[in-house]
């Protein structure tokens, strides 16, 4: 029998025993030695995660990849692909930009100059596409998109913007659904094995580290997108992220959440109005 099928095997037994005391000596951890803070995730989301990356660095326990973390900077990087959420497509949730540009652009037009934050942006797809959205209605020339996450390595594959040729079908498919004024193809090539996202495209977009559980307030922007990021935090680093996110609108600035996110329990939903309820944008106050 194959010895690495009998050491994975444990492991999610491990996991799945693992004490919460355990868990939370892991993420304390990570946190002072590193200063990535996972300690208000929602401990559910967590514990899934955890035991994936059991299985797949090929340890027996919770203390056994403590042990390599403190030890090994590397493992912390291959730890954030399962702790981190790096889902994304172009276009993903097509009626969410298809309501930015029906709903938020016509007051972007307003600006003479634009800033946009994408945080949590993960492999970068989102950000490019607000950046289809605002070329295509002429904005993106005075538009400033920052892009934000904690993956150093999804951060490197955002900033290159090539991604499998497999996936663009079902990308052209949502780009259209979401009012696409053209052809997807008129924004990507062929290159390196894959697709590339046109220069036009990456020169506007600026990709760097932040963190909405650590950090402060970016910049002072006119739209915000965090989409399918707060479902994995607790309530408490929800609204520690929220109100990071309320400190970087201007006032009558835009928030874009995710389908299964809401303001609706939190802590700051007072100064928000309802835009496009059905596509989770609200508008500072």
């Amino acid at each position: 029998m194959d010895p690495q099928v009998t050491r994975a095997a444990p492991a999610v037994d491990a996991a799945g025993d693992a004490d919460d005391a355990e868990l939370r000596a892991l993420l304390d951890a990570i946190y002072q030695v590193y200063h990535h803070d996972f300690r208000n995730y929602a401990l559910s989301s967590i514990r899934r995660r955890i035991r994936a990356a059991l299985v797949h660095l090929r340890c027996e326990s919770v203390a056994q990849l403590h042990g390599r973390v403190l030890r090994d900077a590397a493992v912390l990087g291959e730890l954030l692909r399962f702790l981190t959420v790096q889902v994304s497509d172009l276009f993903r949730d097509p009626a969410y930009f298809a309501a930015i540009r029906e709903r938020v652009v016509p007051y972007l037009r307003r600006h003479a100059a634009l800033k946009v934050w994408v945080a949590g942006c993960a492999t970068g797809e989102e950000a490019y596409s607000l950046a289809i959205v605002l070329l295509e209605e002429g904005l993106l020339d005075r538009t400033l998109i920052y892009a934000t996450d904690i993956h150093p390595a999804s951060l490197r594959i955002a900033q290159a913007g090539v991604y499998d040729t497999e996936r663009f079908a079902g990308f052209s498919d949502s780009y259209r659904r979401s009012g696409g004024r053209g052809s997807l193809a008129d924004h990507y090539a062929a290159a390196y094995d894959g697709a590339v996202l046109a220069r036009r495209l990456r020169k506007a977009i600026v990709f760097s580290d932040h963190s909405l559980a650590t950090d402060g307030a970016f910049a002072e922007v006119q739209l915000v997108s965090c989409r399918n990021v707060l479902i994995y935090f607790d309530r408490r680093l929800q609204d520690r992220a929220l109100g990071v996110l309320r400190d970087s609108l201007c006032r009558e600035g835009f928030l874009g959440l995710g389908m299964r996110e809401t303001l609706r329990f939190s802590a700051h939903a007072a100064s928000f109005t309802d835009c496009v309820p059905e596509a989770r944008i609200y508008q500072r106050s």
